[in-house]
């Protein structure tokens, strides 16, 4: 298996500014765990860069903490995502129910369960990847974008499609702590017993000493904020 050294380069998936506080960039494996093709995955969440903690959400913290967040307050929920690469869809898993508010003791046990419990043998993937999508890159790369808005898939199985183009929304389904994109490139299409790849972005801009600051190649660290326009 290749290592950090050697990613595979892609291009960042989202548009906008964004903070990956799970990231290969400072921890390896990144979730803490090889299973399910995560060893280099990243996470993806918008926040208030002006609100102290980094809020991913317009509410306030007694009420994320005591009352639970619906979806729709969560700054990132129902973005757009897009092809990380040229390729060929080879799965595309939609119609996973989304939980309709984030609420933070059950969520913290749903995570921890299944990351620490799951068993390819009698768990379902969609149970953790929710609404996925997997791209077939080419020489045994698989890109999957998981926890898709719910109803929010735009691509199909055999569909070829290019660097750019929209595959679905941000949600909350599955396994998700909250609303975020989990990003990962892999060697098999099959998440329960893939080995992760690493990769690097094609090209981002970081905000570092008050101005933005255009990375090549990057991986993001679980403090940078970063953003992206898209191909230039």
């Amino acid at each position: 298996m290749v290592d950090m050294n050697e990613p595979i380069i892609v291009e960042f998936p989202l548009r906008g500014e964004w903070l990956s506080p799970n990231t290969p960039g400072s921890k390896i494996p990144s979730h803490g765990t090889n299973q399910l093709g995560t060893r280099y995955a990243y996470d993806f969440i918008q926040v208030d860069w002006e609100r102290k903690g980094l809020p991913a959400y317009g509410v306030s913290l007694l009420q994320y903490l005591f009352g639970g967040v619906p979806l729709n307050e969560y700054y990132c929920w129902g973005k757009e995502i897009y092809a990380p690469c040229n390729g060929i869809i080879v799965k595309a898993e939609d119609g996973y129910k989304e939980r309709a508010r984030t609420r933070l003791l059950s969520d913290i046990s749903n995570a921890y369960n299944h990351s620490h419990y799951f068993d390819p043998e009698k768990n379902n993937v969609q149970s953790v990847a929710g609404n996925y999508v997997i791209i077939e890159k080419g020489n045994k790369i698989y890109a999957a974008l998981c926890h898709l808005q719910t109803g929010s898939i735009q691509v199909s199985v055999g569909q070829s499609i290019k660097k750019g183009d929209v595959i679905g929304k941000i949600g909350h389904s599955g396994n998700s702590f909250s609303p975020h994109l989990h990003f990962q490139l892999m060697d098999s299409i099959d998440i329960a017993t893939a080995n992760g790849l690493p990769c690097a972005f094609e090209e981002y801009e970081l905000f570092k000493s008050d101005t933005w600051v255009r990375v090549t190649n990057g991986i993001p660290q679980n403090k940078d904020r970063i953003r992206s326009t898209g191909p230039t």
